[in-house]
């Protein structure tokens, strides 16, 4: 396998992609917070002393997302079309599972832009629960679904959707 982020002394360069055409390209992340049952029901019933905990998470994972390039060493600047982030309480699990959608048309993908708007949206659940619930946990993060480029559509193994 070749690693395209590295030259033939093995040092780390961008990826020029310049050459390549523009696709319409989308791409899915999903990842978890587990909580206490306490700190899940302030959530939902919207009585976290922060405030909306949902509402202020869906715009960290929106700006999130924006600033990939920012955050990811050698990650492109991105125009991208839409960003979405999505939650679904899962009570049983006391679980709030959360999705993020990019899209752009362009060079490159937004696989990255879709996990860091996850994970954003995540820590942002995390710090205005954490004066409640200290304990919670972050995890299965993952790349759901993605379309576009030389590489085609990717369906992760669990599969589904929200």
């Amino acid at each position: 396998m070749e690693f395209t982020h590295f030259d033939q002394q093995g040092n780390a360069y961008m990826v020029d992609v310049g050459k390549k055409q523009d696709t319409e390209r989308e791409a899915t992340a999903k990842g978890s917070i587990f909580m206490s049952r306490d700190c899940l029901q302030k959530v939902t019933e919207g009585n976290m002393a922060k405030g909306d905990v949902l509402g202020i998470a869906r715009v960290a994972g929106i700006m999130g997302a924006k600033k990939t390039w920012e955050l990811i060493p050698l990650c492109h600047i991105l125009n991208l079309t839409k960003l979405s982030i999505e939650f679904e309480i899962k009570e049983e699990t006391s679980e709030i599972l959360a999705r993020c959608t990019a899209q752009t048309t362009g060079k490159t993908g937004v696989e990255m832009e879709a996990l860091t708007g996850v994970a954003t949206a995540l820590l942002t659940v995390y710090d205005m629960c954490k004066a409640v619930d200290k304990e919670m946990e972050i995890g299965n993060i993952y790349l759901e679904h993605k379309t576009g480029g030389k590489s085609g559509e990717f369906n992760h193994s669990k599969g589904g959707r929200l």
